[in-house]
């Protein structure tokens, strides 16, 4: 289990950034590899993904990374709605259009809350 310690005087962009960056090590450290950080489409409400890997068996894993301070409203996990899943599989199909084949993908979301990163596989399909 990894840990997280967020400083009252940083800006929660910096905060997000070191999420990502914690959620990034952490699936390094698991063999994955970093294809793209950031990906976004073009245009007004199209969507972004924060990180996009490869698994050590060849699959495409989208991956969003959610921080909060702590589980009230819901936590991090219940701030990814319908929309918001939505943009990220449009967002998906957006960059996997430059591939010849499309390859096994999944969608992963990495949650920091409370200090604690918890990495949930499959959390949702297209």
């Amino acid at each position: 289990m990894n840990t997280f310690r967020a400083t009252s005087d940083k800006t929660t962009k910096q905060l997000g950034d070191a999420a990502e960056d914690m959620a990034l090590s952490h699936l390094q450290n698991q063999g994955y590899r970093l294809l793209v950080r950031n990906y976004r489409t073009p245009g007004r409400g199209g969507g972004e993904i924060d990180l996009i890997v490869r698994d050590p068996e060849g699959t495409v894993v989208f991956v969003e990374v959610r921080r909060r301070q702590s589980a009230r409203h819901g936590g991090a996990l219940a701030s990814i709605g319908a929309v918001k899943r939505q943009r990220i599989v449009y967002a998906a199909q957006h960059y996997l259009r430059a591939w010849g084949q499309w390859p096994p993908c999944r969608f992963d979301v990495v949650v920091v809350q409370a200090g604690e990163l918890h990495w949930l596989k499959a959390a949702f399909t297209a």
